[in-house]
């Protein structure tokens, strides 16, 4: 019987530590304030393309090989996006209407 006994006691350990776990484990939401990229706003999709575009002709590179890899809003009325053109890197400035302000090499 007391084989019976440890062999119950260990399972009830290893059950409870088992169901214990997953509770242990989660965690709640972070309040807004204090989730990632709430502080800088990107530019959407649409606007970073119209950088790419752009910059098709000051860098030699056809615009399906032009990839946006960050931006972020200057002002109320303008988004930075920074672009890869086949390893040469742009900066562009593009309006939030859509207007490029300008293409330089970065």
């Amino acid at each position: 019987m007391d084989v019976f006994n440890t062999c119950s006691n260990a399972l009830k350990l290893i059950l409870t530590a088992a169901c214990l776990v997953p509770i242990a484990a989660c965690q709640s939401a972070p309040p807004p304030d204090k989730m990632a990229r709430t502080e800088m706003q990107t530019a959407p999709a649409d606007l970073q393309l119209l950088c790419a575009n752009a910059a098709a002709a000051p860098s030699g590179v056809d615009a399906s090989k032009i990839l946006p890899v960050s931006s972020s809003r200057t002002d109320a009325e303008n988004y930075s996006v920074q672009l890869d053109a086949a390893g040469k890197k742009f900066a562009c400035v593009v309006d939030v209407n859509g207007s490029v302000k300008s293409v330089v090499p970065a």
